[in-house]
This record gives structure tokens, C-alpha cells and sequence, in this order.
């Protein structure tokens, strides 16, 4: 049991009214563990492993503080000891160093820029249920993690546009230029173009080559998914992040007069294929801030996160930082079947 590590208590908090979008009740911080006097990581993580676990369903987050993490390898042993098995990243929207097998790099992302809610690759088929940020070297200023229940922000998002994505699920497109965001071989794991094409066949992606070579796909996928353990409905989904109007205006008309308007590194529509309004995704990002809850990091602390229930942001920051990103624990989704998870392969989850 760890009741007796616990630095900081959950606190509780009122979920909002189906359909409104009134200021929540303040949200619930994640727990902080206290690893007193640890000097092996990963043996700790291993000696408490099923608590640790069992908050994270409780909890959809909490930070292990004290493990003294400091190096990728550090991070790579507790993922081990943690997860049932590591997640390889596909598809991902931006550069990252891989480490180790399911161990990378944070996202090649501008520091003055935030980085907004989001699952990690919830576009995916494949993405996985078990996140795990080290934080080996925390900004000098900013830079911190936030997380957010999804379920409770569903629960805060107006039913207009909600139910308009769960009936049509919502559209991703991307467009890969070698000038900007991750290349081929970051998101794909190769630039040979048939095996690029049958990656996409498989999880369900459109492709279509372009006549100076470069790659654009598009993607169908569900925008809420019933978690298969707890079977709360969450807005899983990368709507408002990755769609043109959270981008930076001065960016967003550079990269429209460079690329034009079809050939944007990444755009999100209606299922339909209709756009979706600039009001629109500034309310699902407003609705996301005001359930954000900040992280608080200090040199080697673990943030775990059940990637399915809780979004996950960064701050714009200053200075040196240096974060690790493990995944574990690959969830198949099933694009054909909107809210529908496949834990494993051929075994359905509720």
C-alpha cells in the first residue's frame, strides 16, 4: 500500500452538468507519491507496482516524487517495471529522439509556444494507454505539465457539436514536407513509399502521393471512446489541437501561403468533411483550460498518465529543458466502430 507516501490528497470535485459550459468546480489534482530515500528506480516501481497502477485508474494521473530519474536508461527500466510492454510511436505530428523501444525525445515543439490538450496520437489505430513524462531537467521559467479529465470535459462541451462528431466522428488530414513537422520516416518508421502505403491500408488512412513527391493522408476517426475499464465516455480526440485555427495566426498564414490551404502539415474537419469554425474549436480549447490541472515538476520526477482518460498539455517555457516520454501499453482502436477499443489483438474490451 502507499497511503503512506502520499504528499499531496486528490481533492474532490463536482462534475459539470451534461451539455453546459459553466465554470467547473475546481478539478481534482492528481496524487503525489513520495519514493523516500529511493536509490533504484526501477526496483521501487517494481516493489509497488499495483499501487501504483491502481491510482492511475482511480486517479487517470499521479506523480512519483523522489525517484532521483536522470538519465533515458533510468526511464526505460521503470517503464519495464511499470508497463506490460512498450508502445512504438506511429504517426506522430513532430520530430522526437527515440531512446530505447517506446522511449523518446518530447515533441520538437517551439519553447514560446504551448502545446494545447491533447491524447498522444489519438488519431492513431494504435496509440498507447500508458504515458510516462521524467522530468530530468525542468525549465528555468514555465514548461510545466497540465493534465485534464476527458470525461469531465465532455461533460462541459455544449451537446451541438458533440453530438455532431459523434454521429460523424471527425476528419484528420496531414500533408508531409520535408521543410517542416515530422518526415516519413519520424512518423512511419521508413520512406519506402510501398511500405508507407501499406502502413496506411492497414490502420484505415487514405494516401495519395503528390507530383513533387510528398505524402498527404486522411484519416476517419471516432471523437469520444468508452474507456474499457472504467466505461466512461471521454472526448478522445485531437479536434481543437491539431486543427488550423489553434495554430498561431502569423504561422498559420505563413504556412497557408507557402503550402496553400489544402496542404497544411495538419488540419482537422467534420466527419463529413465540412470545416469546423474557428468558434468552435476556440470553445473546446477554453472548455480544456478550464479543466487543466498544473503538474508541478522537480528534477526526476514520473508523471504517469492513462493516456485514454486524461489529456495531457506543456507549457511555453524558458531556458533548458529536457523531459522524457515513455509509452506503454498499445491499445488498438478500431476505426470502424466509433467509442470501440481493442486491448489486445483479437480480444474486445467493453
Amino acid at each position: 500500500m502507499l497511503s503512506g507516501l502520499f504528499r499531496k490528497a486528490p481533492t474532490s470535485a463536482a462534475p459539470a452538468a451534461p451539455g453546459t459550459n459553466n465554470a467547473p468546480s475546481p478539478a481534482a489534482t492528481p496524487p503525489v507519491v513520495e519514493a523516500h530515500g529511493t536509490t533504484d528506480a526501477a526496483a521501487w516501481t517494481a516493489e509497488h507496482r499495483d499501487a501504483l497502477r491502481a491510482l492511475v485508474a482511480e486517479h487517470g494521473a499521479l506523480t512519483v516524487r523522489g525517484l532521483g530519474l536522470r538519465t533515458p536508461s533510468d526511464v526505460e527500466a521503470v517503464l519495464h517495471r511499470l508497463a506490460d510492454r512498450p508502445a512504438t510511436e506511429r504517426e506522430a505530428f513532430a520530430a522526437r529522439d527515440t531512446h530505447a523501444p517506446g522511449v523518446y525525445s518530447s515533441s520538437a515543439w517551439p519553447s514560446n509556444q504551448p502545446m494545447c490538450m491533447h491524447h498522444e496520437v489519438s488519431y492513431s489505430a494504435r496509440c498507447p494507454g500508458l504515458l510516462l513524462f521524467a522530468s530530468l531537467r525542468p525549465a528555468t521559467r514555465g514548461g510545466a505539465l497540465a493534465v485534464a479529465d476527458s470525461a469531465a470535459v465532455l461533460r462541459a462541451l455544449p451537446p451541438e457539436p458533440v453530438d455532431r462528431f459523434e454521429r460523424e466522428g471527425w476528419l484528420l488530414t496531414r500533408a508531409y514536407h520535408d521543410e517542416i513537422g515530422a518526415t516519413l520516416t519520424q512518423s512511419f518508421g521508413t520512406e519506402d513509399h510501398d511500405a508507407v502505403e501499406a502502413y496506411c491500408k492497414d490502420h484505415a488512412i487514405d494516401c495519395a502521393w503528390q507530383p513533387d513527391g510528398s505524402l498527404r493522408t486522411c484519416q476517419h476517426r471516432a471523437a469520444v471512446l468508452r474507456h474499457p475499464v472504467t466505461g466512461h465516455r471521454c472526448w478522445f480526440n485531437q479536434i481543437a489541437f491539431l486543427n488550423e485555427w489553434t495554430m498561431a495566426p502569423d504561422v498559420r498564414e505563413f504556412l497557408v501561403e507557402e503550402y496553400g490551404p489544402d496542404g497544411l502539415p495538419f488540419n482537422t474537419r467534420y466527419g463529413n468533411g465540412d470545416p469546423v469554425p474557428p468558434d468552435v474549436v476556440e470553445h473546446i480549447n477554453k472548455v480544456y483550460e478550464a479543466h487543466s490541472v498544473p503538474v508541478p515538476w522537480h528534477t526526476g520526477d514520473l508523471t504517469v498518465v492513462d493516456n485514454l482518460r486524461t489529456a495531457h498539455s506543456r507549457e511555453a517555457y524558458a531556458g533548458p529543458r529536457e523531459v522524457v516520454v515513455a509509452m506503454g501499453d498499445p491499445v488498438h482502436l478500431d476505426p470502424a466502430r466509433p467509442g470501440r477499443t481493442v486491448t489486445r489483438p483479437g480480444r474486445a474490451a467493453a
